[in-house]
């Protein structure tokens, strides 16, 4: 069975999977889910360059949005940069940016089955082998009902603007009602 293993909480019920992992001292070879500590956001944003920052504040920027205070703890924040540095990939955080391949068949006794998945990228999904249980909306957008997971565009301001994070927040309602 496979093992995640990335940034965050092990347990989170918010994952974003990601086909790529920052080349960033202690989190270069992580073999575990670790979460990060204040500051290390920026500091991964400081040393891994522009797209590591745009992936962590678009990631922000989409559960500030979500505003899912059951989910993800936003009411503690008056905005989005402040739950980044405060809050996301943190311990007590909820969330998780996984560098393996999404878990999706948990047994009913754990809380995997309520947990929401987020697939960065068309192109990384499709590598995944995921394309049988998911339903293609458009070109950009896929969801899997069953699972709780949706695939949406790369986490990047050209890729996934304002209006694409907001339609990914409604697609992850649908997953949860």
């Amino acid at each position: 069975m496979s093992k995640l293993y990335g940034l965050g909480e092990v347990d989170a019920q918010f994952k974003v999977y990601i086909a790529n992992q920052p080349n960033f001292q202690q989190f270069s070879n992580l073999t575990t889910v670790q979460a990060l500590g204040r500051g290390e956001i920026h500091a991964i944003g400081q040393a891994c360059g522009n797209g590591w920052r745009k992936v962590f504040n678009v990631y922000s920027k989409l559960l500030f949005a979500l505003c899912d205070t059951q989910l993800t703890h936003v009411s503690q924040c008056q905005s989005w940069q402040m739950y980044r540095d405060q809050v996301l990939l943190q311990v007590g955080s909820n969330t998780a940016l996984l560098f393996s391949d999404p878990i999706l068949d948990a047994s009913p006794t754990t809380k995997t089955k309520q947990d929401i998945h987020v697939v960065m990228g068309k192109t990384y999904a499709n590598s995944l082998q995921l394309a049988s249980s998911l339903h293609w909306l458009d070109k950009e957008f896929a969801i899997d009902q069953q699972n709780k997971l949706v695939v949406c565009p790369y986490f990047d301001y050209r890729q996934l603007s304002n209006i694409k994070i907001m339609r990914l927040v409604e697609l992850i309602k649908c997953l949860k009602a």
